[in-house]
């Protein structure tokens, strides 16, 4: 009895420790889910301004209780001038690189969304040096690193969009399906809609630059949230004026009333998912694990999303990578990991030179009191 006591205390021991894991796998599922089920939806021919308005709702109404209970004793005011800030980094950050990200699917893939993403840390990290937010060294190793990271990711994006060669699939159904033994006489969703060599670099340049306006979204809001820390309560209100901003532009676009409707079908399904698991749950996953292991801990786990969705995508849609597809991968993933190692090893030795500071300050004081003894 005591033995199955003690074997059952260490498995919980192990399960605790592995959390923040099991957190971080779940979230970059989330990720891939999101990449493919919004594929799916604009497929099936729902309008992109209207699948990010009712998004947004779905993330406002499910995040809004949250933010009432768990918040309400958070004593951090909101101006006007606060929620004008907010109004427009949800117009400039959510609302237009959301609607581009989705417009972007109807012409690319969704193991490309998913590949993409990878270069969001890489343009934060620049943008941030740019406007000397972050720190960077040519002289020491972590630096050069950083800058080399962005470079290898930013090749690495522009060979995934532009550069295909041969086709690789390891699946022989998959060469079969696309020689035209498709009992069903059509392509499959992911290939019909990305045929067009013209429409794939236009649907590529306008998820880069999703990406940038995420990017270029994360820097604007780091101020803000010093200036207004209740992040839960920070959070809705960005749901609720991208959702406000997202209907008035899809209603100004989309003139048919009947493109408005949601049945019990994938539409409804992929925003209720998106507005659910990716801006509510997946959030406050991404929290615990930065409080727990730290900002790159999380960052380090971006590059599954690719590899599950471009799995998913080879047996759903039976979606055939190219050797463009893989080598651009491969130097994303590569380019970002060089930027995280290049700030963990910044990381660790600012920690060592605030250590060696504080040692030197409590030496000094150490120095002084013996002085101040031997003078009386």
């Amino acid at each position: 009895m005591k033995s199955s006591y003690l074997s059952l205390g260490v498995c919980c021991i192990y399960i605790e420790k592995q959390k923040p894991y099991i957190a971080m796998l779940f979230v970059q599922f989330a990720y891939a889910g999101m990449a493919l089920i919004s594929k799916a939806a604009m497929n099936g021919g729902m309008s992109p301004y209207i699948f990010v308005a009712y998004r947004q709702a779905f993330a406002t109404a499910f995040l809004a209780p949250f933010a009432f209970f768990i918040d309400r004793n958070n004593a951090a005011s909101l101006s006007f001038k606060i929620l004008l800030k907010i109004f427009f980094i949800s117009l400039f950050g959510i609302s237009l690189s959301l609607t581009l990200y989705t417009y972007s699917l109807n012409y690319t893939s969704a193991t490309f969304a998913a590949a993409t993403s990878n270069t969001i840390p890489l343009m934060t990290f620049l943008m941030a040096a740019l406007l000397r937010m972050e720190s960077v060294s040519m002289k020491k190793g972590h630096g050069v690193a950083k800058v080399l990271g962005c470079g290898i990711g930013f090749c690495g994006a522009m060979v995934f969009a532009f550069v295909k060669g041969p086709r690789i699939s390891i699946l022989k159904w998959a060469i079969d399906y696309h020689k035209g033994d498709n009992i069903l006489g059509s392509s499959p969703p992911m290939v019909r809609s990305t045929n067009s060599h013209g429409q794939w670099i236009k649907g590529s340049l306008v998820m880069l630059l999703a990406n940038m306006v995420w990017s270029s979204w994360l820097i604007m809001l780091a101020p803000i949230v010093k200036e207004y820390p209740a992040k839960l309560r920070l959070t809705t209100l960005q749901c609720l004026f991208s959702c406000i901003q997202s209907t008035v532009f899809a209603i100004a676009v989309e003139r048919d009333p009947s493109s408005w409707k949601l049945g019990w079908d994938i539409n409804l399904f992929s925003v209720a998912y998106c507005g659910v698991m990716v801006t509510g749950i997946t959030y406050w996953l991404q929290v615990w694990a930065v409080d727990k292991r730290g900002p790159v801990f999380t960052a380090m786990f971006t590059p599954f999303a690719l590899i599950i969705t471009a799995i998913v995508s080879a047996i759903v849609w039976k979606e055939l990578l190219r050797f463009g597809n893989v080598c651009g991968a491969i130097l994303l993933v590569g380019g970002l990991y060089c930027v995280l190692w290049g700030k963990n090893k910044e990381a660790e030795a600012q920690e060592e030179g605030d250590e060696e500071k504080e040692q030197k300050t409590q030496s000094n004081k150490e120095i002084q009191v013996v002085e101040c003894i031997t003078h009386q």
